[in-house]
Protein backbone atom coordinates (compact mmCIF):
# COMPACT_ATOMS: atom_id res chain seq x y z
CA UNK A 1 0.00 0.00 0.00
CA UNK A 2 1.11 3.40 -1.08
CA UNK A 3 0.02 5.28 1.95
CA UNK A 4 -1.22 9.37 0.99
CA UNK A 5 1.21 10.29 3.91
CA UNK A 6 3.00 8.30 6.40
CA UNK A 7 3.92 10.72 9.52
CA UNK A 8 6.22 8.16 11.18
CA UNK A 9 8.71 8.05 7.56
CA UNK A 10 8.34 11.40 6.91
CA UNK A 11 9.76 12.52 10.34
CA UNK A 12 12.58 8.95 10.66
CA UNK A 13 15.31 11.40 9.24
CA UNK A 14 15.18 13.85 11.92
CA UNK A 15 14.37 11.19 14.63
CA UNK A 16 17.68 11.26 17.01
CA UNK A 17 17.72 15.47 16.85
CA UNK A 18 14.27 15.36 17.89
CA UNK A 19 15.11 13.31 20.67
CA UNK A 20 18.08 15.55 21.56
CA UNK A 21 16.35 18.65 21.51
CA UNK A 22 13.17 17.21 23.75
CA UNK A 23 15.96 15.63 26.38
CA UNK A 24 17.15 19.78 26.55
CA UNK A 25 13.53 20.93 27.04
CA UNK A 26 13.03 18.27 29.57
CA UNK A 27 16.17 19.00 31.78
CA UNK A 28 15.96 23.03 31.48
CA UNK A 29 12.63 22.74 32.60
CA UNK A 30 11.38 25.64 30.63
CA UNK A 31 8.58 24.52 28.20
CA UNK A 32 6.51 28.37 27.38
CA UNK A 33 7.99 30.80 25.59
CA UNK A 34 11.34 30.21 25.64
CA UNK A 35 14.77 30.84 24.20
CA UNK A 36 13.86 27.93 21.54
CA UNK A 37 10.81 29.81 20.35
CA UNK A 38 12.60 33.21 19.98
CA UNK A 39 15.61 30.89 18.44
CA UNK A 40 12.83 29.60 16.10
CA UNK A 41 11.45 32.60 15.68
CA UNK A 42 14.27 34.31 14.10
CA UNK A 43 15.51 31.90 12.07
CA UNK A 44 11.69 31.28 10.51
CA UNK A 45 11.92 34.80 9.73
CA UNK A 46 15.07 34.90 7.85
CA UNK A 47 14.35 32.02 6.40
CA UNK A 48 11.54 34.14 4.89
CA UNK A 49 13.45 37.55 3.72
CA UNK A 50 11.09 38.91 6.65
CA UNK A 51 12.49 41.04 9.71
CA UNK A 52 10.14 39.33 12.74
CA UNK A 53 8.01 36.22 13.72
CA UNK A 54 5.73 35.70 16.63
CA UNK A 55 5.53 31.90 17.10
CA UNK A 56 1.26 30.74 17.68
CA UNK A 57 -0.53 27.70 18.85
CA UNK A 58 -1.56 26.89 15.12
CA UNK A 59 -2.44 28.28 12.05
CA UNK A 60 -5.78 29.17 12.67
CA UNK A 61 -4.66 31.29 15.30
CA UNK A 62 -2.08 33.07 13.25
CA UNK A 63 -5.43 34.01 11.37
CA UNK A 64 -7.46 35.05 14.06
CA UNK A 65 -4.68 37.61 15.67
CA UNK A 66 -3.68 38.78 12.30
CA UNK A 67 -7.33 40.08 11.86
CA UNK A 68 -7.38 40.79 16.02
CA UNK A 69 -4.39 43.32 15.80
CA UNK A 70 -6.36 45.55 13.23
CA UNK A 71 -9.70 45.78 15.00
CA UNK A 72 -11.72 46.32 12.48
CA UNK A 73 -15.04 47.18 13.17
CA UNK A 74 -17.49 44.92 13.59
CA UNK A 75 -19.65 43.93 10.19
CA UNK A 76 -16.70 45.08 8.41
CA UNK A 77 -16.24 43.10 5.01
CA UNK A 78 -12.67 40.79 4.28
CA UNK A 79 -11.86 39.57 0.84
CA UNK A 80 -11.16 36.06 0.85
CA UNK A 81 -11.68 32.80 -1.81
CA UNK A 82 -14.47 30.46 -2.08
CA UNK A 83 -12.22 27.76 -1.99
CA UNK A 84 -10.40 28.11 0.88
CA UNK A 85 -9.81 25.37 3.76
CA UNK A 86 -12.44 26.63 6.37
CA UNK A 87 -9.88 27.52 8.70
CA UNK A 88 -9.94 31.34 6.89
CA UNK A 89 -13.20 31.47 7.13
CA UNK A 90 -13.60 30.94 10.79
CA UNK A 91 -10.70 33.18 11.44
CA UNK A 92 -13.25 36.46 9.97
CA UNK A 93 -15.95 35.16 11.56
CA UNK A 94 -14.21 34.44 15.17
CA UNK A 95 -13.16 38.26 14.77
CA UNK A 96 -17.11 39.64 14.28
CA UNK A 97 -16.33 40.34 10.72
CA UNK A 98 -17.70 39.38 7.56
CA UNK A 99 -16.14 36.68 4.74
CA UNK A 100 -16.97 38.34 0.87
CA UNK A 101 -16.37 35.18 -1.62
CA UNK A 102 -14.79 35.87 -4.53
CA UNK A 103 -13.87 32.99 -7.04
CA UNK A 104 -10.35 31.42 -7.54
CA UNK A 105 -8.89 31.02 -11.39
CA UNK A 106 -9.86 27.90 -12.71
CA UNK A 107 -5.97 27.15 -13.69
CA UNK A 108 -3.76 28.26 -10.28
CA UNK A 109 -7.14 27.19 -7.76
CA UNK A 110 -6.02 30.74 -6.21
CA UNK A 111 -8.02 33.58 -5.49
CA UNK A 112 -8.49 35.75 -9.27
CA UNK A 113 -7.18 39.22 -8.76
CA UNK A 114 -9.82 40.31 -12.01
CA UNK A 115 -12.67 39.41 -9.87
CA UNK A 116 -11.73 41.58 -6.32
CA UNK A 117 -12.40 44.94 -7.11
CA UNK A 118 -16.15 44.06 -8.20
CA UNK A 119 -16.57 42.12 -4.46
CA UNK A 120 -15.27 45.73 -2.61
CA UNK A 121 -18.12 47.60 -1.04
CA UNK A 122 -17.67 50.78 1.54
CA UNK A 123 -17.17 47.97 4.61
CA UNK A 124 -14.14 46.14 2.78
CA UNK A 125 -11.57 46.61 5.30
CA UNK A 126 -8.99 43.53 3.96
CA UNK A 127 -8.11 41.04 1.48
CA UNK A 128 -6.98 37.26 2.53
CA UNK A 129 -5.59 35.62 0.09
CA UNK A 130 -4.47 31.55 0.42
CA UNK A 131 -1.66 30.50 -1.07
CA UNK A 132 -3.36 27.02 -1.74
CA UNK A 133 -1.53 24.26 -2.35
CA UNK A 134 1.88 25.07 -2.16
CA UNK A 135 1.56 27.75 -5.11
CA UNK A 136 1.69 31.77 -4.58
CA UNK A 137 -0.82 33.93 -5.49
CA UNK A 138 -0.47 36.77 -8.18
CA UNK A 139 0.69 39.33 -5.57
CA UNK A 140 1.73 41.85 -7.39
CA UNK A 141 -1.77 42.82 -9.10
CA UNK A 142 -3.64 41.93 -5.26
CA UNK A 143 -1.09 44.07 -3.33
CA UNK A 144 -1.83 47.26 -6.36
CA UNK A 145 -5.79 46.51 -5.58
CA UNK A 146 -5.06 46.38 -2.16
CA UNK A 147 -3.14 50.13 -2.27
CA UNK A 148 -5.72 51.69 -4.43
CA UNK A 149 -8.53 50.58 -1.97
CA UNK A 150 -6.68 51.58 1.05
CA UNK A 151 -6.72 47.54 2.61
CA UNK A 152 -4.94 45.65 4.63
CA UNK A 153 -3.48 42.14 3.40
CA UNK A 154 -3.40 39.15 5.35
CA UNK A 155 -1.61 36.04 3.66
CA UNK A 156 -2.59 32.83 4.68
CA UNK A 157 0.79 30.55 4.12
CA UNK A 158 -0.50 27.43 5.81
CA UNK A 159 0.44 25.23 2.36
CA UNK A 160 3.07 27.22 1.16
CA UNK A 161 6.32 27.55 3.16
CA UNK A 162 8.85 28.14 0.74
CA UNK A 163 7.11 29.33 -2.11
CA UNK A 164 7.74 32.56 -3.64
CA UNK A 165 6.38 34.65 -6.53
CA UNK A 166 8.65 36.41 -9.03
CA UNK A 167 11.79 35.93 -6.41
CA UNK A 168 9.69 37.20 -3.13
CA UNK A 169 8.52 34.25 -0.40
CA UNK A 170 4.87 33.88 0.14
CA UNK A 171 4.15 35.45 3.41
CA UNK A 172 6.25 39.01 2.63
CA UNK A 173 3.90 40.82 0.64
CA UNK A 174 1.09 41.73 2.53
CA UNK A 175 1.04 43.17 6.39
CA UNK A 176 1.25 39.86 7.63
CA UNK A 177 2.05 36.21 6.86
CA UNK A 178 0.27 33.46 8.63
CA UNK A 179 1.67 29.82 8.90
CA UNK A 180 0.69 26.45 9.62
CA UNK A 181 3.37 23.88 11.38
CA UNK A 182 0.61 21.06 11.55
CA UNK A 183 2.59 17.94 11.22
CA UNK A 184 1.57 17.27 7.48
CA UNK A 185 3.05 20.17 6.04
CA UNK A 186 6.63 21.16 4.32
CA UNK A 187 7.65 22.53 7.97
CA UNK A 188 5.34 20.18 10.25
CA UNK A 189 5.88 20.06 13.51
CA UNK A 190 4.67 16.66 15.39
CA UNK A 191 1.93 18.80 17.07
CA UNK A 192 -0.04 21.76 16.40
CA UNK A 193 1.83 25.49 15.41
CA UNK A 194 1.69 28.23 14.04
CA UNK A 195 3.71 31.96 13.29
CA UNK A 196 2.80 35.54 12.13
CA UNK A 197 5.17 37.17 9.69
CA UNK A 198 5.78 41.11 9.60
CA UNK A 199 8.15 43.59 8.66
CA UNK A 200 6.80 45.94 10.96
CA UNK A 201 8.10 45.10 14.05
CA UNK A 202 5.35 47.27 15.87
CA UNK A 203 2.73 44.29 14.20
CA UNK A 204 4.57 41.89 15.75
CA UNK A 205 5.21 43.42 19.18
CA UNK A 206 1.41 43.45 19.27
CA UNK A 207 0.72 39.87 18.29
CA UNK A 208 3.23 39.08 21.18
CA UNK A 209 1.35 40.51 23.82
CA UNK A 210 -2.30 39.58 22.13
CA UNK A 211 -1.00 35.68 21.74
CA UNK A 212 -0.33 35.68 25.47
CA UNK A 213 -3.41 37.17 27.38
CA UNK A 214 -2.52 40.85 25.56
CA UNK A 215 -0.16 41.20 28.12
CA UNK A 216 4.14 42.06 27.16
CA UNK A 217 4.79 42.08 30.92
CA UNK A 218 2.87 39.24 33.34
CA UNK A 219 -0.13 40.36 35.04
CA UNK A 220 -0.10 43.61 33.75
CA UNK A 221 -2.46 42.99 30.43
CA UNK A 222 -2.83 46.03 27.44
CA UNK A 223 -5.04 44.19 25.33
CA UNK A 224 -8.17 41.78 25.06
CA UNK A 225 -5.65 38.78 23.86
CA UNK A 226 -5.92 35.03 24.13
CA UNK A 227 -3.83 32.28 24.95
CA UNK A 228 -1.94 31.31 21.56
CA UNK A 229 1.49 30.72 22.23
CA UNK A 230 4.37 28.18 20.12
CA UNK A 231 5.10 25.38 22.23
CA UNK A 232 9.23 25.30 23.75
CA UNK A 233 9.03 21.43 22.45
CA UNK A 234 7.40 22.34 19.39
CA UNK A 235 9.58 25.30 18.48
CA UNK A 236 12.70 22.80 19.06
CA UNK A 237 11.49 20.29 16.78
CA UNK A 238 11.16 23.07 13.81
CA UNK A 239 14.46 24.55 13.98
CA UNK A 240 15.72 20.77 13.97
CA UNK A 241 13.65 20.40 10.53
CA UNK A 242 13.82 23.73 9.19
CA UNK A 243 17.68 23.60 7.93
CA UNK A 244 16.07 20.77 5.45
CA UNK A 245 12.99 22.41 4.61
CA UNK A 246 14.89 23.40 0.94
CA UNK A 247 15.53 19.52 0.62
CA UNK A 248 12.07 18.56 1.48
CA UNK A 249 10.74 21.37 -0.85
CA UNK A 250 13.05 19.87 -3.85
CA UNK A 251 12.56 16.47 -3.45
CA UNK A 252 8.78 17.20 -3.65
CA UNK A 253 9.40 19.07 -6.80
CA UNK A 254 11.01 16.20 -8.11
CA UNK A 255 7.58 13.88 -7.21
CA UNK A 256 5.28 16.89 -8.72
CA UNK A 257 7.54 16.40 -11.95
CA UNK A 258 7.38 12.79 -12.64
CA UNK A 259 3.35 13.52 -12.89
CA UNK A 260 3.74 16.03 -14.70
CA UNK A 261 5.60 14.90 -17.26
CA UNK A 262 4.28 10.87 -17.25
CA UNK A 263 0.15 11.56 -16.21
CA UNK A 264 -2.06 11.37 -19.91
CA UNK A 265 -3.11 14.73 -20.77
CA UNK A 266 -6.75 14.14 -19.69
CA UNK A 267 -5.46 14.63 -16.31
CA UNK A 268 -5.74 18.35 -15.44
CA UNK A 269 -2.10 18.95 -13.82
CA UNK A 270 -1.37 21.99 -11.58
CA UNK A 271 -0.33 24.80 -14.17
CA UNK A 272 3.54 25.53 -13.89
CA UNK A 273 5.01 29.52 -14.55
CA UNK A 274 8.63 30.42 -14.16
CA UNK A 275 7.17 33.58 -11.87
CA UNK A 276 5.94 31.41 -9.28
CA UNK A 277 8.11 28.58 -7.54
CA UNK A 278 5.69 25.88 -5.81
CA UNK A 279 6.39 24.40 -2.62
CA UNK A 280 4.19 21.12 -3.60
CA UNK A 281 2.60 20.51 -0.31
CA UNK A 282 -0.52 19.21 -1.83
CA UNK A 283 0.16 17.79 -5.68
CA UNK A 284 -3.87 18.01 -6.93
CA UNK A 285 -5.12 17.40 -10.35
CA UNK A 286 -8.77 17.17 -11.69
CA UNK A 287 -10.78 15.00 -13.42
CA UNK A 288 -14.46 14.46 -14.02
CA UNK A 289 -14.88 10.71 -12.61
CA UNK A 290 -12.86 12.16 -9.72
CA UNK A 291 -14.46 9.57 -7.57
CA UNK A 292 -14.36 6.20 -10.03
CA UNK A 293 -10.59 7.56 -10.19
CA UNK A 294 -10.10 7.35 -6.09
CA UNK A 295 -11.61 4.07 -6.41
CA UNK A 296 -9.52 2.71 -8.68
CA UNK A 297 -6.32 3.95 -7.10
CA UNK A 298 -7.35 2.51 -3.82
CA UNK A 299 -7.92 -0.94 -5.66
CA UNK A 300 -4.35 -0.88 -6.76
CA UNK A 301 -3.15 0.12 -3.30
CA UNK A 302 -2.72 3.88 -3.62
CA UNK A 303 -4.19 6.34 -1.03
CA UNK A 304 -5.22 9.64 -2.35
CA UNK A 305 -6.98 12.59 -0.43
CA UNK A 306 -9.23 15.11 -1.32
CA UNK A 307 -8.76 18.98 -0.40
CA UNK A 308 -11.26 19.91 -0.27
CA UNK A 309 -14.85 17.71 -0.46
CA UNK A 310 -16.91 20.58 0.23
CA UNK A 311 -16.89 24.30 -0.49
CA UNK A 312 -17.04 26.64 2.16
CA UNK A 313 -20.57 27.98 1.49
CA UNK A 314 -22.18 24.37 1.29
CA UNK A 315 -20.57 23.47 4.83
CA UNK A 316 -23.27 23.15 7.82
CA UNK A 317 -21.75 25.41 9.47
CA UNK A 318 -22.02 28.59 7.36
CA UNK A 319 -23.91 27.38 4.45
CA UNK A 320 -26.60 29.70 5.94
CA UNK A 321 -24.69 32.49 5.89
CA UNK A 322 -22.30 32.47 2.81
CA UNK A 323 -24.91 33.50 0.20
CA UNK A 324 -24.62 33.32 -3.39
CA UNK A 325 -23.27 31.02 -6.15
CA UNK A 326 -19.82 29.30 -6.95
CA UNK A 327 -19.44 27.43 -9.69
CA UNK A 328 -15.69 27.86 -10.07
CA UNK A 329 -15.28 27.11 -6.48
CA UNK A 330 -17.85 23.94 -6.95
CA UNK A 331 -16.04 22.87 -9.97
CA UNK A 332 -12.65 22.24 -8.19
CA UNK A 333 -14.37 20.96 -5.41
CA UNK A 334 -16.14 17.90 -7.29
CA UNK A 335 -12.96 17.35 -9.57
CA UNK A 336 -9.97 17.70 -7.45
CA UNK A 337 -7.52 14.85 -6.44
CA UNK A 338 -4.17 14.82 -4.46
CA UNK A 339 -1.58 12.53 -5.20
CA UNK A 340 0.56 11.32 -2.93
CA UNK A 341 4.36 13.37 -3.10
CA UNK A 342 5.65 13.35 0.54
CA UNK A 343 9.10 13.59 1.77
CA UNK A 344 8.52 10.04 2.65
CA UNK A 345 7.79 8.54 -0.81
CA UNK A 346 10.32 7.47 -3.52
CA UNK A 347 10.85 8.11 -6.99
CA UNK A 348 9.49 4.69 -7.86
CA UNK A 349 6.60 5.16 -5.72
CA UNK A 350 5.40 8.06 -7.49
CA UNK A 351 5.99 6.04 -11.17
CA UNK A 352 4.10 3.29 -9.88
CA UNK A 353 1.20 5.95 -9.47
CA UNK A 354 1.55 6.78 -12.99
CA UNK A 355 1.26 3.88 -14.42
CA UNK A 356 -1.93 2.97 -12.49
CA UNK A 357 -3.42 6.02 -13.17
CA UNK A 358 -2.57 5.95 -17.04
CA UNK A 359 -4.00 2.56 -17.06
CA UNK A 360 -7.65 4.11 -16.11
Amino acid sequence: MIAYEDLYLLNQPFMQQYQESFADSLEKGWFVLGNKVTSFEESFAAYCGSMHCAGLASGLDALVLALKYFDFPEGSEVIVPSNTYIATILAIYNNGLVPVLVEPDIHTYNIDPFRIEERITNKTRAIMVVHLYGKSCEMEPIMAIAGRHGLKVVEDCAQSHGASYKGKMTGTFGDFGAFSFYPTKNLGALGDGGALLSADPEKIDKVRALRNYGCHEKYYNNYIGINSRLDEIQAGFLLVKLPFLDAINAHKLKLAMIYQQGLREDFIKPVLHPDFKDSFHIYAIRHPERDRLRSYLLQHDIKTEIHYPVPPHHQNALKTRLKGAFPISETIHQTTLSLPVSYCHTEQQIEKIVGVMNSF
